[in-house]
């Protein structure tokens, strides 16, 4: 969903070397940077990248489909639950339900302590800014600092490699989700994925497991990994384009 927002597509080295130029100099590549130990190796330069990130992903703008899959479920009178990988925090600013989220790698809106102080997790304030230095993927003093213990905190997003990260505020998604999977555990589910990838398949694996079990109706919209189980069905275009096709396609929504 994000990479029809303007949002970098990170799968593959030379989408994300295409955003951060000075990462390829490095040979650094996304799997390597989303990890944990910067922020106790080089903490400037994991908050440059995680810096930039938040800084982009609140300056965006989500694109149309977001606004298409709320004008359905309100016009058809539809129950629904978002699934995400994304950290971006697209689909609460595009209104939906925060209680009808659930973000299994977490929020980069959220942040906690990187020492596990126990302070839990807590929101970005709507005036939290990273200062950056572009060039070299550095932020600038003064870094994000935890309220209790004032050391280094960290986004509260699941890296490679992080055995330290704070799942409450993911896990209490997932106690709302399956509960609400069990409230419709008789209807046969709808169920929506969109640019699922292969590498981390997460969310790939959660929906096809929930679309067997309800014996539902199966979509997959991605321009590349599009194959799909017997009997689901798949668009191999882009999200934006998918969901604007389907809107021209229902005329009887007003």
């Amino acid at each position: 969903m994000g990479v029809d927002s303007g949002l970098p597509d990170f799968r593959g080295k030379d989408g994300f070397w295409r955003e951060y130029p000075d990462l390829r100099k490095r040979n650094i590549d996304f799997e390597e940077m989303a990890n944990p130990a910067w922020f106790s190796e080089d903490p400037h330069f994991a908050w440059g990248f995680y810096g930039h990130r938040l800084n982009l992903y609140r300056s965006s703008k989500p694109h149309r489909g977001f606004t298409l899959l709320q004008k359905w479920i309100r016009t058809l009178e539809l129950e629904s639950f978002v699934f995400t990988s994304n950290v971006d925090g697209h689909f609460q600013k595009s209104g939906f339900a925060e209680d009808f989220i659930h973000e299994c790698h977490g929020s980069i809106f959220h942040l906690q302590c990187h020492s596990g102080c126990g302070q839990g997790i807590w929101p970005v304030s709507e005036s939290f800014h990273i200062e950056l230095d572009h060039e070299n993927v550095h932020a600038r003093n003064p870094l994000p600092s935890c309220p209790s213990c004032h050391g280094l905190a960290r986004p509260n997003i699941l890296m490679f490699g992080d055995f330290y990260w704070d799942s409450k505020r993911t896990s209490e998604q997932e106690r709302e989700m399956e509960k609400w999977l069990r409230t419709h555990g008789t209807s046969e589910l709808f169920v929506l994925e969109i640019g699922a990838g292969l590498s981390i398949p997460t969310v790939r694996m959660t929906c096809e497991r929930e679309w067997k079990t309800s014996g539902g109706f199966f979509l997959r919209v991605n321009p590349r990994d599009h194959l799909v189980p017997a009997g689901a069905h798949s668009v191999a275009i882009g999200a934006e384009a998918t969901l604007c096709a389907i809107e021209q396609k229902m005329s009887f929504i007003d």
